[in-house]
């Protein structure tokens, strides 16, 4: 299991510049903004920026394409409670601690907002929708915190695209963060890591989540976080290829996060990739609510402590033969701890081509027999499946006697999003002096 640290790695002192660099603030007022504001424009102000820690608050409906090239500890920002709308892109190059709050971007001919080679970019309540592109893209080496809550969702592409080594976390302390409802996947992620505390997927007309290139996924859930939902999208909730990650879990006592209802399949992983569950609920697919396929792994336990239960439930279709709890295929490996697996249409598990599980403690219930395998596939268990005696449920050979493989896993620590909290705290007392 791998373990839960958070790559916090944005600048924690974003709004803690000195007095000299913190004197310069300006105030923009587009149509329907401030009437008496200096400048009528964005870039009018960012012309008159004069050096690192510049404060800019914006007003209004700015019909603009705004550029952040070279910004060195810059605030682009909406009253806090008051949001301004940009209509056009808003794009942050080559640049370090850039502080975007309370802005409505919608870009009609291309992505809402692009970072690049950007490094300690903050997005606080900031919504990115209904643009022809991309939400929010993010590539070439940039880290990107989403904070507070916000939207991505109704857009012509994905709601995010995070790649070519970049960092995207979301920590939606004040309301989830929405990405749903956009003709591509919410999320898309190559040679990248993603993280997700407290969003909600939906609707989407790719999968949810879809990583290539040996793309890292840990979504969670803890205290003054809400649950991630992830629901409702028609081609599969989470597709892992080329070698992908992803973990999901919650720190008790939060709810576990919650898959259910997306067509074919809660989480596929295929190619060499690896699924952890460690307080997850997956319900509601049409298929198999785990499928492993082509060297990949699955990891569920409930036993960690600390941590929530995984559940795997109501999946698969009456008739398939295809159909089961948990399904694994070509050289895959499963190892279950604790797992609650029921209700199934289809067995539990199901295992094929040169596959092996290895499972003890779980509940099955209610499904169509234990588990099933082909006759290249094997499992280890806590079950009586002897050739003389197999367990009611178990069409499967048992690979050796020497039992299961032993587990110790320390409980991992809890996200600490306190320095989020104060960024966000600082904005909105900054933004309120700067009227």
């Amino acid at each position: 299991m791998k373990k839960m640290v958070i790559a916090i790695c944005f600048a924690v002192a974003l709004f803690a510049f000195p007095h000299a660099a913190r004197a310069q603030f300006l105030v923009v007022g587009c149509p329907g903004g401030f009437p008496l504001a200096p400048f009528p424009t964005i870039n009018d102000a960012l012309a008159a920026v004069t050096g690192p820690g510049a404060f800019i608050l914006v007003s209004g409906t700015c019909s603009e394409n705004v550029n952040l090239s070279g910004a060195i500890n810059l605030s682009l920002a909406g009253s806090f409670g008051q949001p301004a709308n940009i209509n056009g892109n808003l794009s942050i190059n080559n640049s370090q601690n850039v502080f975007l709050g309370g802005l409505n971007i919608t870009n009609q001919f291309g992505d809402g907002i692009d970072v690049s080679s950007s490094r300690s970019v903050v997005l606080d309540s900031c919504t990115s929708n209904g643009n022809a592109g991309n939400g929010l893209t993010v590539g070439q080496g940039s880290d990107v915190a989403i904070i507070a809550t916000g939207a991505f969702s109704n857009n012509g592409a994905e709601g995010i695209s995070v790649g070519g080594n970049s960092i995207v976390n979301i920590s939606s302390f004040v309301g989830n963060t929405e990405i749903s409802n956009n003709q591509g996947s919410a999320v898309g992620i190559d040679r990248s890591v993603f993280e997700a505390f407290g969003t909600h997927m939906a609707g989407n007309g790719q999968v949810a989540i879809n990583s290539l290139g040996a793309g890292k996924t840990l979504i969670f859930s803890f205290q003054g976080v809400n649950p991630t939902v992830i629901e409702n999208n028609a081609k599969g909730a989470v597709s892992l290829q080329e070698g992908s990650e992803i973990s999901i879990g919650s720190v008790l006592p939060a709810a576990p996060n919650i898959i259910r209802n997306n067509g074919p399949f809660g989480v596929q992983a295929g190619f060499g990739s690896q699924v952890t569950l460690v307080g997850a609920l997956i319900t509601g697919h049409t298929g198999p609510g785990v499928d492993v396929y082509a060297h990949s792994q699955f990891y569920g336990t409930s036993q960690l402590p600390g941590l929530g239960a995984t559940q795997i439930q109501t999946n698969g279709t009456a008739g398939d033969p295809l159909s089961a709890g948990v399904r694994v295929d070509g050289n895959s490996e499963v190892l279950l701890r604790g797992v609650n697996i029921s209700q199934n249409n289809g067995p539990a598990i199901l295992a094929l081509v040169n596959s092996s599980v290895d499972f003890a403690g779980n509940t099955f219930s209610s499904n169509t027999g234990v588990i099933t395998c082909d006759s290249t596939s094997s499992m280890e268990s806590d079950l009586d499946a002897s050739a003389s005696n197999p367990a009611s449920g178990v069409r499967c050979g048992v690979a050796h006697s020497l039992g299961n493989r032993s587990l110790s896993t320390p409980a991992p620590a809890v996200p600490n999003i306190t320095n989020w909290k104060a960024i966000h705290k600082a904005y909105q007392q900054r933004s309120a002096a700067q009227k």
